[in-house]
C-alpha cells in the first residue's frame, strides 16, 4: 500500500536531497558521534552509534513541562485486522530523521514515511513478508532503516523478516527497479550452501557506508534443524545491489580461523551471524561488526575448538571486506552470549593520550575497550581459568578474557550471599530455590541438572546499547540482573539434530514472585572511559517495593529487571524502560515462536542528571517504551520520540516536546 501526499513528498524530496547529500559530507569526515543539523540520520544517531544530540532546547529547568505532541500509529495494526493469524513481537524499531521527514520499520518489516512535526504519514511500503509466515527466530519483530543519499536523490535500505534486502525511493517509498530484480536482493542467497529461508531473516537496520550497503541477519542459536544457515556479512552496491564482498564468519577450508573449527564443523554449522546493530569510522575505512554464537549455542560437543569469529568483534576494511583485526570476547561459547549491541566508537583520553577507541558492552556485565584502528586493548585484558564442563563430548575453553577496566556493570556468576535477604524468610526461601540447580563464577559451563546463568542471557547490557557523551567521556549503560537457567538434554524424539545435547533455557524467578538476587535489579551504570572507572550507579524505576512483603519496609528505589532505553544530549540524560511480560504466546504457523504478551507497568520517561546521577524527574507515558529512543530538531521545536507497544498492544510512536 502506498499513500503518496503529492505536494508533501515533492517539498521532502528537496530537502532530502539538499539536507542527505550535505549530512554525507559530515558524516564521512569520522565516527563523529554528534548529528549534523539537529537530524538522526541512522539509528544510533551516527555511524557512531553514541544515541547523543548536541540539542540543547530542553533542559532540566523545562524538562517537566515535556508532553506527547503527536502519536502514530503504527500500519501494522491494519495489516493484522486483515490477516487474524499474524502475531507480531513488540514495536522495537526506531525511526531516523532526515529533512524533516521520519523513517520507520515496523515488526512486519512494512516502511513508512512520517512527517517529524505534525506525525501525519506520508507513505506506506508493504513488502508483504507474510506470504512466507512468521519469520524466523522471533518472528515478525525489526529495528529500523538506513538513508542513504546523493545528488541524484534518495534512497532507504531495509533487511526484511523474510531475507530479502530493499531499496526504497525516500521520496515516494517504491522499490527502485534498479537495484537487484526490482528494487530487492535476496539474501537466501549466495550463501555457500542450500538455505531454507524458514530459518534466515534480517532485524536490525543495514549500515550503508559510502557506496555500500552492509547487512547481516537473524539466525537463531537453538538448532532446530541440522542445517541451519551461517551469518556470513555481505556488502552490496548501493545503486545496483551488486555483491561486492562477503565476509565469511564461518571460515571455509584455507581462511584465517579455519583451523579453530575442529573435526570439520565449519563446513555445518550455523549461526554466527550480526543480528544486532553495525558501525562504522568512515576516515578510517572500517566497519565493525558484533557477532553471535554458534548454532547449538548451549553444547559445543559437535564443534569442538574455539569457534572464530562466533562471539567476536571483528573490523573490517569497509571497501573490500577484509579484515583488519579481530577479538573473540567468547571463546567456545556455551552461554548465548551475543554481543547484544553495536559497538560504541568514542575518542577519549587515557592517561594524557587521545585514543580513538571503540567500546563493545556485553551480556556477561563487561565493557571491553579497543583502540579502534589496531585493536590494541586500551586496558589490559587478562586471561584467566573459568569452571569445566562434565558434560559427555563437551571441551570447554580452559580460560577466557576478562577486562582489568572498567569493572563490570553487573552482578557476575552467583553465590548464596547474593539472594535477596530482605527478610529471613524470604533469603530461606530463595536459597531453597538456587539449590535446585548447579551455580557458580561467570562462566560456569551448562549441565543435565540446569546450571543458572547470572547475569543471564537475556541479562547484562542489550540491543538497547549503551550512550556516550562525547563532552565528558562517559558511557551511559543501562543493564538487568536476570538470571536463567539452561538444562542441557537429548535432542527431541524424531529430531534431525545429531548433536548429543541441546539446551532448553527458562527464567529464574525468587520467591513470592520477587526476583531471585538483590537489588538493584535494572541499573543505570555511567563509567568514566577516560580513567576506566564508575561514576555513579542508580537504579531504573521504582521496582517492587510496593510488593506486599516489601512495602512495610519502606526501602528506596529498586529498579525493575527490564530492559532501558538511554539517550543523552547535550543537557540531559534520558531513559524509558520496557514492561513486564505476560505469558507468551506460539505464532500460529510456527508455534516454537513464542510472541510476548506486554504489560504496561509504570511507564515514564526518566530524566537524569548526567553529572550525579540525579533523577529529575518522571514524565509519564501511556505504555513502556519498546525501542531505542531517538531526538530531533525541526521548526524550532526539540522532539524525543518513544517507540511503544506491538504485540497485543498498538504498536505507536509518541512525540514529546515543550509546550
Amino acid at each position: 500500500m502506498i499513500i503518496d501526499h503529492r505536494a508533501r513528498a515533492v517539498a521532502s524530496l528537496i530537502a532530502v536531497v539538499t539536507v542527505g547529500a550535505t549530512g554525507w559530507a559530515l558524516i564521512a569526515r569520522g565516527a563523529s558521534p554528534v548529528p549534523a543539523r539537529g537530524e538522526w540520520p541512522t539509528y544510533g544517531g551516527t555511524h557512531a552509534n553514541a544515541h547523543y544530540s548536541s540539542l540543547d532546547q530542553i533542559t532540566r529547568d523545562n524538562v517537566k513541562q515535556l508532553r506527547i505532541v503527536w502519536r502514530w500509529v503504527s500500519p501494522d495494526r491494519e495489516l493484522m485486522a486483515s490477516r487474524p493469524e499474524m502475531r507480531t513481537w513488540a514495536n522495537e524499531a526506531t525511526p531516523v530523521m532526515v529533512g524533516g521527514v521520519l523513517y520507520v520499520s515496523t515488526s512486519a518489516s512494512q516502511v513508512a514515511a512520517i512527517d517529524a512535526r505534525t506525525g501525519r504519514t506520508l507513505w506506506v511500503h508493504d513488502p508483504k513478508i507474510w506470504i512466507h509466515g512468521t519469520p524466523a527466530n522471533f518472528g515478525y519483530v525489526h529495528r529500523g532503516v538506513a538513508h542513504w543519499a546523493d545528488a541524484s536523490g534518495a534512497r532507504l535500505f531495509v533487511g526484511t523478516g523474510n531475507g530479502y534486502l530493499l531499496s526504497l525511493d525516500a521520496r515516494t517509498g517504491t522499490p527502485n527497479a534498479s537495484f537487484g530484480q526490482h528494487g530487492r536482493v535476496d539474501l537466501v542467497e549466495g550463501l555457500g550452501r542450500p538455505v531454507d529461508r524458514r530459518w534466515y531473516s534480517v532485524t536490525s537496520p543495514p549500515l550503508v557506508v559510502r557506496d555500500l550497503v552492509i547487512v547481516g541477519s537473524s539466525i537463531q542459536g537453538w538448532p532446530m534443524r541440522a542445517d541451519m544457515p551461517p551469518g556470513h556479512v555481505r556488502a552490496f552496491d548501493v545503486r545496483s545491489g551488486a555483491l561486492r564482498w562477503t565476509f565469511h564468519s564461518i571460515p571455509r577450508a584455507g581462511d584465517f580461523g579455519y583451523d579453530t573449527w575442529h573435526n570439520g564443523s565449519a563446513d555445518t554449522v550455523g549461526g554466527v551471524n550480526v543480528w544486532t546493530v553495525m558501525s562504522a569510522d568512515e576516515e578510517l575505512g572500517y566497519v565493525y561488526l558484533p557477532f553471535s554464537p554458534a548454532a547449538n549455542d548451549y553444547y559445543g560437543g559437535e564443534r569442538p575448538g574455539s569457534n572464530l569469529f562466533a562471539e567476536s568483534l571483528v573490523c573490517l576494511e569497509a571497501a573490500t571486506g577484509r579484515r583488519v583485526w579481530h577479538f573473540q570476547l567468547v571463546r567456545h561459547g556455551l552461554w548465548d552470549y551475543d554481543l547484544p549491541a553495536a559497538p560504541n566508537l568514542v575518542d577519549i583520553t587515557v592517561d594524557g593520550r587521545r585514543v580513538r577507541a571503540v567500546a563493545q558492552v556485553t551480556k556477561q556485565g563487561f565493557v571491553y575497550v579497543f583502540d579502534r584502528a589496531t585493536g590494541q586493548p586500551v586496558w589490559p585484558i587478562e586471561d584467566r581459568p573459568v569452571p569445566q564442563s562434565a558434560i559427555a563430548g563437551e571441551k570447554t575453553a580452559t580460560s577466557q578474557p576478562f577486562p582489568t577496566k572498567p569493572p563490570p556493570f553487573e552482578r557476575q556468576g552467583i553465590a548464596t550471599a547474593d539472594v535477596i535477604d530482605f527478610t529471613p524468610e524470604l533469603r530461606a526461601e530463595a536459597l531453597a530455590i538456587l539449590g535446585q540447580y548447579d551455580y557458580g563464577p561467570l562462566f560456569t559451563p551448562p549441565s543435565e541438572r540446569g546450571t543458572v546463568l547470572v547475569p543471564g542471557i537475556g541479562g547484562g547490557a542489550s540491543w538497547a546499547g549503551a550512550a556516550f557523551d562525547p563532552d565528558t567521556g562517559r558511557l551511559y549503560v543501562t543493564s538487568v540482573t536476570s538470571p536463567n537457567v539452561v538444562s542441557l538434554s537429548a535432542p527431541p524424539a524424531g529430531s534431525s539434530i545429531s548433536d548429543r545435547y541441546v539446551g532448553r533455557s527458562q527464567r529464574l524467578t525468587g520467591p513470592q514472585g520477587l526476583p531471585l538476587l538483590k537489588p538493584p535489579f535494572g541499573r543505570l551504570t555511567a563509567i568514566d572511559l577516560n580513567s576506566g572507572e564508575h561514576a555513579w550507579v542508580m537504579p531504573v524505576g521504582e521496582g517492587p517495593r510496593r510488593h506486599p512483603l516489601l512495602e512495610p519496609l519502606q526501602l528506596g528505589r529498586l529498579g525493575w529487571n527490564r530492559r532501558s532505553f538511554p539517550l543523552v544530549t547535550r543537557t540531559l540524560l534520558f531513559v524509558a524502560q520496557a514492561g513486564s511480560a505476560g505469558p507468551p504466546r506460539p505464532a500460529t504457523d510456527r508455534p516454537w515462536v513464542l510472541v510476548p504478551r506486554l504489560v504496561s507497568d509504570d511507564p515514564a520517561l526518566l530524566a537524569f542528571d548526567k553529572a550525579s546521577g540525579e533523577l529529575i524527574t518522571k514524565i509519564a507515558l501511556p505504555e513502556n517504551a519498546t525501542g531505542a529512543l531517538m531526538t530531533y530538531f525541526a521548526d524550532g521545536k526539540q522532539y524525543i520520540v518513544v517507540p511503544v507497544g506491538g504485540a497485543n498492544l498498538p504498536a505507536e510512536l509518541l512525540a514529546l516536546s515543550l509546550p
